[in-house]
Formats: structure tokens, C-alpha cells, sequence
């Protein structure tokens, strides 16, 4: 097992974001290199994420593709969610001449980020209009690129600076994250109305220019990357030295034939599952539950798989252990029973705006507002308004303590998805959607705040990347599971009772954060 520090052995002792530290010192640790450097890499980082369905789902409705598929689309970022089954092998698995070139965090990341513009290139040369499958092929290809490229941004953050740098590291990241939403948002919507000219209509060459202009700007990544240095990491537990390159091959081979076995499985089910949909007429919630059995029998095929390729000593069980099991087993003894009610809490805390935000940008059209407004009001000023909520939420959080922020975090997410209700019935107002806006997108920024400082106290330091990618993967697992079904809701409900469903989502959250407020404050006595 891996051999855990004595820090490590007592992480609460760690949770930097109830620490605090003077003015002078928090300045000038803005301008410190590598602060600096994360405002780039988040910029990176941030960039593809509303290119995967945000930006795409206005291409797509506007190549006349349905509401029910532009959200289907929304699983091409499902690989987010399960970042945390290949995190082990970017951790440890070292390339073939990136890594003596650039080390091991920067030459996963080179790697990423090219494999990003590459996607990006790919979706731009296909039109949705007559090659729908191709430009899924293109999502999904982006999706795991640039999920890749968050594992080794956030391994590199935590090991590029000691421990009272971490909160401002944070911190930059962050903003640069919301520069990079903002280009690939508004940004891409701009170009694509002045690519189009005064036609208006749907224009194929706009949004692959578009797509093109951003695949340029992940330059700024790519560049970060050649120019920062590489940490100096002293890992608990590192199998650099300890393993030759005949394991390290026999380990991604364990990994690439256990996630061949679940995709070959996952689309030999996808003929029972969609006859068994046509027999019985099934409708939104049964159509769910049928494409979750089949995803959990798949999965559970691919681990039986992969422990009968253990069993025939195809990779070390030492290493397998190691990379997979410790940093589980560290969270479930350090939390004990709790630990099932915090995994519950990590994995629905976002459902109420991850679910409403898979269907935001069809509704802002079919209400009828244009490409312009879109992009000012609901990207450029909605994402200001949640940097700023960002800011709001970490100085509550100080002030009142994470968990209480954490509570009111959810109630506004679900209070504002009401405040969208109220407006699906009525003319565009850009007034009116501004204040919604700002409303909706303040309360998300205090929630994300807060629930950020909450996984990072969660972490142990001797597994923090992996923990983190577990966390930060289920975090995201059923809401955009649910996401991908919400155009088939909205067809089924209307906009105005799917937004109060969407509102109710979050009830559930509220007694979950009560519950584990109240095993604190019992721990505590």
C-alpha cells in the first residue's frame, strides 16, 4: 500500500480555505510567477468547455438539428465526469520523448492541449447539417482532451506551489477559467454573427471559422506550457523508479482493454435497450433508468473483465492497488459512515444548474432572442456576474464558515431557476433577462465557491489529484446524465413547469448539506 506522510495521516489539519493571512501578504502573492501562470493555464483550461455544448448547441439548433438531440450532445462532456479512470495514467505514465523533453505534468499537458486543437480543427471541418455523427465524434474527442488537460492542470497547481500559495494558485486558475468561458462563449458567437455578414441565416463557413479562431486561441496554452517550469514533486507513493516501461505497458493495456470490453458492451446493449424503449412506449424517466441499467451493466462486465486480466498477472496487483484502491480506502477510513453522505452531497450539489443550463441556450432562442443578446447579456455579463459571486462566495465563506454557504449556495440555485419560469411565458425583455441573469449567476458563483473550498478540505495531500478527480468527476456524473434527457423534458413539460421541476431537483441537496452540518456539529462536541 502506498506509505502516507504525517501530514497526510492528518489532512483535516490541512484545510487551507478556513485560513486566512494579511493584506499585504495576499497582494503581493497575486504577482507571484506561478499564481501568474495559473491565470493562463485556467484560460486553457476553460476555453473548450462551452465549445463542447453551449456555443455548439446554438450551431446545431441553428443547423436545424432537434432540441432533443442538441441536448444528447451534452454527454460529449461526460468524459469530465470520468476523468478519474485514466487521472492514474496521466499521474503516472510517462510518454515517449515529452517526458524527457518537458517532464511529466508538461508533457501530458503539451500532449492535451494539441489533442484539443486537433478536435477543434476536426469539428470545425465537418457540418452538423450533413455530418451530424461526425461532429459527435469531434465532441466527444474534445471532451476527453480537454478533461485530460484539467487532470494535469490540477496535479500541476497543487505541486507547482507550497501550501499557503494554493488558495491564491486557486484563485487565478479560477479566473482565468471564466476569461476562457467568456472567449469560447460570447466570443464564438461574435464571430459566428460577423462571419454570417448581414444574411443571418445559417451560415456552415461562419461557425467553422469560428471553431478555427478557437482552436488558434489555445495557443495561449500551449505557450504557458513551454515557457513554465516543471514542479519538483516528492511524492508518498510514486511509482517512478519503482516500475520499468514492460509495466507501465502492461498497465495502460489492462486500462485500454477494460474500457474496450465497456464500450463494446455498452453499444452491443444499445439494440435491446432501444427495442425495449419501442415495446413499451417508454417516456423520459423509463428512458433513463434503461440507459442507466445499461451503462451500470456495462461497467460492471468491464471491472469483472479487468480482474480476470489481474488474475492472469497481466499487470502487477501491487500497482493496481496503489493507483487505484489506496486513495479510496484513505477517504473511507477518514470519514467512516459520513463518507456515503458526503459522496451524496459531491454528486448532486449541481443538479438543479447543470440540468436548467443543458437546455439555457435553446430557450434563449426559442424565445426568440439573437445571437447579440446571447452573448452579451447571458455570456459577457452573466460570467462577470459570476466572477463577482465567486468573490462574494469566498469572503461568506470566510466569514460564516463553508458548510453554512454551502447551504445557502443551494437554496439560491434553486430559488433562481424559478426566476426562469417566470420569464418563459413572457416577450423578450433584455432588461428582464439581464436581471435574471445576474441574479442566477451571482447565487452560482457564491454555491461554486463555496463548494470548491468544501472538496478542497476534503482532499488528502498524499492522493490529492486523485481524490480530486474523483470528486470533482462525480460531481458532474448524474446531473449531466439527467442534462442530456432535458430537451426530451422540455418537449414533454413546457419551459415553465421544466424550470420548476429543475428548482425542486434541489430540495434534496438542502437536507443533505443540514444532515452532514449536523454530524459535524456532533463530531465537534
Amino acid at each position: 500500500m502506498v506509505p502516507v506522510s504525517e501530514q497526510a495521516a492528518n489532512p483535516m489539519s490541512d484545510r487551507t480555505p478556513e485560513q486566512t493571512r494579511s493584506w499585504r501578504e495576499a497582494i503581493r502573492s497575486c504577482f507571484h510567477p506561478r499564481v501568474i501562470s495559473m491565470l493562463f493555464l485556467g484560460f486553457s483550461a476553460g476555453l473548450p468547455l462551452l465549445l463542447i455544448f453551449s456555443s455548439l448547441s446554438i450551431w446545431l439548433r441553428e443547423a436545424e438539428v432537434s432540441r432533443s438531440t442538441v441536448t444528447y450532445f451534452s454527454w460529449a462532456a461526460l468524459a469530465y465526469s470520468f476523468k478519474f479512470v485514466w487521472a492514474p495514467l496521466v499521474d503516472r505514465l510517462p510518454l515517449p520523448f515529452l517526458t524527457r523533453w518537458l517532464g511529466r505534468r508538461r508533457g501530458w499537458l503539451l500532449l492535451a492541449q494539441v489533442a484539443i486543437v486537433g478536435a477543434l480543427l476536426f469539428m470545425a471541418g465537418n457540418d452538423p447539417l450533413h455530418n451530424l455523427a461526425l461532429t459527435a465524434i469531434g465532441a466527444v474527442m474534445l471532451g476527453f482532451s480537454s478533461a485530460t488537460q484539467d487532470i494535469v492542470i490540477d496535479a500541476y497547481r497543487i505541486e507547482a506551489a507550497d501550501n499557503n500559495l494554493q488558495a491564491m494558485m486557486s484563485s487565478s486558475y479560477m479566473a482565468g477559467y471564466r476569461i476562457g468561458m467568456l472567449v469560447a462563449g460570447a466570443g464564438t458567437l461574435k464571430l459566428a454573427s460577423a462571419f454570417a455578414g448581414a444574411d443571418g441565416g445559417y451560415s456552415y463557413m461562419a461557425w467553422s471559422m469560428a471553431y478555427v479562431c478557437m482552436a488558434g486561441m489555445m495557443g495561449v496554452g500551449i505557450l504557458t506550457t513551454l515557457l513554465i517550469p516543471e514542479p519538483k514533486t516528492n511524492q508518498d507513493g510514486s511509482l517512478s523508479g519503482v516500475y520499468n516501461t514492460q509495466d507501465y505497458l502492461r498497465f495502460l493495456g489492462l486500462f485500454v482493454l477494460t474500457a474496450g470490453v465497456f464500450v463494446g458492451n455498452f453499444v452491443l446493449f444499445s439494440s435491446v435497450v432501444a427495442a425495449t424503449k419501442s415495446a413499451i412506449d417508454a417516456g423520459p424517466l423509463s428512458g433513463f433508468l434503461l440507459e442507466a441499467v445499461r451503462i451500470v451493466i456495462s461497467v460492471v462486465i468491464a471491472l469483472l473483465a479487468a480482474r480476470l486480466l489481474i488474475g492472469m498477472q497481466l499487470v502487477s496487483r501491487h500497482m493496481v492497488r496503489e493507483t487505484y484502491i489506496a486513495p479510496f480506502t484513505d477517504f473511507f477510513t477518514r470519514y467512516g459512515k459520513t463518507a456515503l453522505f458526503i459522496l451524496a452531497l459531491v454528486g448532486s450539489y449541481r443538479i438543479a444548474d447543470i440540468v436548467m443550463g443543458a437546455v439555457a441556450n435553446v430557450f434563449y432562442s426559442d424565445m426568440g432572442y439573437t445571437k447579440d443578446q446571447i452573448a452579451n447579456i447571458t455570456k459577457t455579463f452573466g460570467l462577470l456576474m459570476t466572477i463577482a459571486g465567486g468573490f462574494v462566495g469566498g469572503v461568506l465563506a470566510i466569514r460564516f464558515g463553508v458548510l453554512r454557504m454551502l447551504w445557502v449556495g443551494a437554496l439560491l440555485a434553486a430559488i433562481t431557476n424559478l426566476l426562469f419560469a417566470l420569464i418563459a411565458g413572457m416577450a423578450p425583455q433584455s432588461m428582464l433577462l439581464a436581471v435574471v441573469i445576474a441574479a442566477d449567476n451571482l447565487s452560482g458563483g457564491v454555491a461554486t465557491a463555496a463548494f470548491v473550498a468544501y472538496l478542497s478540505g476534503l482532499t488528502n495531500r498524499a492522493f490529492t489529484a486523485m481524490q480530486y478527480a474523483v470528486f470533482s468527476s462525480l460531481m458532474t456524473l448524474l446531473p449531466k446524465i439527467l442534462a442530456g434527457y432535458s430537451g426530451t423534458m422540455v418537449d414533454a413539460l413546457g419551459y415553465q413547469t421544466f424550470f420548476i421541476v429543475t428548482a425542486v431537483m434541489g430540495l434534496p441537496v438542502l437536507a443533505l448539506v443540514s444532515w452532514i452540518i449536523r454530524l459535524e456539529r456532533r463530531q465537534s462536541e
